[in-house]
């Protein structure tokens, strides 16, 4: 006789549906899991003999097989647990079969049959109402992570044992409702302020128009002048995430495992700062069946490269994908996975090695050579993709000491917003492109056409200082935000020359 489940396993940040189907045959005793299951779904086989057991069930006397449709797709996790568990005891213990063809589960047993959480719940409780399933059975620490999801019912049960009589219809467990609006409200606030920073108005300048062009931005400045300190607050400043980019934000922290039961909904814009011993794989995301890494864990917000020369230079190098087309694809021989990546990129370097090139007051004891070296782990294309380069230089005793701080976040973001509006409202027929730093070619002539001051000032810095075509480009799309920040629609000779100005590392020598 064979008994039904419906689960799901992970294939990147989404969630496939994975049918359970269990056949109970006669023979000495014995259970196969069948499907490509990973060692995890394997030794599920012990968790949930011991679970039923302890929960008070019967299992089969004879051969049992469990298989995991589809066969051909890798199944990875504990989750199965409850579903193989659901299926092996479905018929003895009378759980109707149309409230299993209702229900989808997932979930990991105790050998007591206590139900413990696994990651991935909100891409399952997606992937459940998309293939219209009427309900959700989880464990119940772990509900509220996939209550954000509408449409459908989140059921969460302690224990094997409550599972059952829930299916059965012998207990009532009132679904969790659906807390997006609740959760998006209580935690869509920032514990930090651009108003805690001292003495840095043009740093806070720069970045103010590189988050609303949606521009990367990378400081250069000796050690303790607050680089670190302004790259957390960056995301203050920008547009409040909507509930669907919050969604979506927190589908990827759920599939990579990081949601807490008090943290089950990530709706304030992501701050990623990886260290610079990080691999590849860290940075991109891989494994055998590919996670996401630390550039689509910053989706829809910042990531933060600090000491960015130390980085190593392939590492850096695998960051150019994202950065072009806000997504990262990953291929493994079992197939192609690809992840969200769109980030706002934010880097910090010192000067030099000891962080003292070009200090007034301290003496740089590195020599020209190593100074070259130092900077030149950082390729040139990648510069190119980094719109603002801006000086970041040490802040005198006076601001350090004045009561007075600095602009509040409050009021940048509005103006950012404003110019935002702009944008969506100049691209709103282009699909794909939000803001300014996303401009094509075609997009770049029509809207960032100059008179002939402001033509001549880029025609000068273009000769002079030996700029680039993309470096051109990048110029084109700054001077079209500070525009935009102006409430322009044309753009000024002194909006290009502010735009020349943040290409710190092309317009001057190095040493």
């Amino acid at each position: 006789m064979i008994a039904r489940t419906y689960s799901a396993t992970l294939v990147g940040v989404d969630a496939v549906e994975v049918e359970i189907e269990s056949h109970d045959g006669g023979g000495t005793p014995k259970m196969f899991i069948v499907g490509l299951p990973d060692a995890s779904v394997k030794e599920s086989r012990e968790r949930v003999s011991a679970a039923i057991s302890s929960s008070g069930f019967m299992m089969n006397d004879g051969v049992t097989t469990v298989n995991l449709a589809p066969a051909d797709l890798k199944k990875e996790g504990p989750g199965f647990d409850l579903p193989i568990a659901i299926s092996l005891i479905a018929h003895r213990a009378r759980i109707p079969m149309a409230a299993l063809a209702e229900t989808a589960m997932i979930g990991e047993l105790a050998l007591n049959g206590e139900l413990r959480p696994v990651r991935g719940l909100l891409a399952v409780a997606l992937e459940a109402r998309r293939k219209g399933r009427k309900r959700l059975l989880v464990p119940k620490r772990a509900a509220l992570e996939a209550s954000v999801v509408a449409g459908i019912e989140i059921v969460g049960a302690q224990n094997l044992r409550e599972a059952v009589d829930y299916l059965k219809g012998d207990i009532e467990i009132v679904p969790e409702p659906c807390r997006a609006a609740e959760l998006f409200a209580a935690v869509s606030h920032y514990d930090i302020d651009f108003n805690d920073v001292k003495g840095q108005a043009d740093a806070t300048r720069a970045i103010e128009i590189a988050v609303t062009g949606g521009h990367g931005l990378l400081m250069i400045g000796p050690p303790g002048t607050g680089k670190s300190m302004i790259a957390k607050r960056i995301p203050t400043i920008m547009p409040g995430m909507s509930e669907d980019e919050a969604i979506e934000t927190t589908k990827i922290h759920s599939a990579a495992g990081l949601l807490g039961e008090a943290g089950a909904f990530v709706a304030t814009r992501p701050f990623r700062s990886p260290h610079h011993t990080i691999s590849d794989a860290g940075l991109l995301g891989g494994g055998t069946n590919p996670g996401p890494g630390e550039v689509s864990l910053a989706h829809n917000g910042v990531l933060f490269l600090d000491e960015l020369p130390e980085f190593k230079r392939s590492t850096l190098e695998v960051l150019r994908q994202p950065l072009e087309d806000g997504k990262v694809t990953i291929s493994r021989a079992a197939g192609t996975v690809t992840f969200p990546a769109k980030i706002m990129l934010v880097a910090a370097m010192n000067p030099c090695p000891c962080g003292y090139y070009g200090d007034i007051k301290r003496e740089c004891r590195c020599g020209s050579v190593v100074i070259q070296r130092y900077r030149q782990r950082i390729s040139g294309p990648l510069l190119d993709r980094i719109d603002l380069h801006v000086e970041v230089p040490l802040v005198d005793y006076k601001s350090l000491a004045s009561s007075e701080g600095g602009e509040a976040s409050e009021n940048i973001r509005r103006r950012v917003e404003t110019a935002r509006g702009m944008q969506q409202e100049r691209y709103a027929k282009h699909v794909g492109i939000y803001t300014n730093s996303a401009m094509t070619p075609r997009l770049i002539k029509k809207h960032c056409e100059l008179d002939a001051e402001a033509a001549g000032c880029l025609e000068h810095a273009m000769g002079e200082m030996n700029f680039s075509a993309r470096a051109h480009d990048r110029i084109l799309k700054v001077a079209r935000t500070l525009a935009d920040l102006g409430g322009r629609d044309k753009i000024s000779a002194d909006n290009v020359l502010e735009a020349i100005g943040y290409r710190t590392l092309d317009r001057r020598m190095w040493v």
